[in-house]
């Protein structure tokens, strides 16, 4: 007898929004659907209603990559960085309150999100706000850098790995960590990397790990086991 098939974890994937368009890296879809998740992308909801509906379907959500967070800004946005849509401020907003105990991944802005929802605060520019960072943006030169985990922490244990090369895009990046979450990795510089929920269901990554699935792998299919036992 067959050992019954188990359905697919479904796992909403928010987009980028401007100009009344939504947008996203296919990376995100395939890095889910090859840990066994069914990927859902999340619309743009006119009404907080509509986005629990919606979310009240999911077993776990990916919040993406995107433009300048604008939530517990530490100084202005540099010339070279757009502000996120109202829009998708919004929307993020409806459904990761929605989430409630299940799975949430941050990646990139989502990593950063996470935090300031949490009530922690973001450099607007850490190159230029600390001393002796290093350029994290690739249009700033940056390309690949070490990120060292905490020992015993649950991403630590997920990659199996004191450390890893992780990619880096970002001109924006974590300061004063929020509520619940704690610092799990770190670049050379010091820059946060990494943070998780004290429960461990909040994870967020600076890198994109989409992008580097040779090597991120398994934390994709941490998270979609996590959705599936939801």
């Amino acid at each position: 007898m067959k050992a019954p098939i188990m359905p697919r974890p479904r796992i909403g994937i928010t987009t980028s929004y401007a100009d009344g368009k939504q947008s996203l890296d296919v990376h995100y879809v395939h890095a889910i659907e090859a840990a066994g998740g069914l990927p859902l992308i999340v619309p743009v909801f006119d009404s907080a209603d509509a986005a629990a509906d919606f979310t009240a379907l999911l077993d776990g959500l990916v919040i993406t990559g995107g433009p300048g967070i604008t939530q517990g800004l530490i100084g202005t946005l540099p010339d070279d960085l757009e502000p996120v849509d109202p829009l998708r401020d919004q929307n993020d907003r409806r459904v990761f309150e929605s989430m409630q105990d299940r799975p949430v991944l941050g990646i990139c802005y989502g990593m950063q999100f996470i935090n300031a929802q949490a009530g922690g605060t973001i450099y607007a520019d850490v190159q230029a706000q600390k001393p002796g960072t290093l350029a994290h943006s690739s249009g700033r030169g940056g390309t690949e850098h070490p990120v060292r985990f905490e020992p015993q922490s649950r991403l630590q244990q997920i990659l199996n790995a004191p450390e890893m090369i992780a990619n880096t895009y970002h001109i924006q990046a974590v300061s004063d960590i929020g509520a619940g979450l704690k610092a799990v990795g770190f670049g050379p510089d010091g820059v946060v990397e990494a943070i998780e929920s004290d429960d461990g269901r909040l994870i967020g990554v600076q890198f994109h790990p989409e992008r580097m699935l040779d090597r991120a792998r398994p934390l994709f299919e941490d998270f979609v086991h996590r959705a599936r036992q939801t």
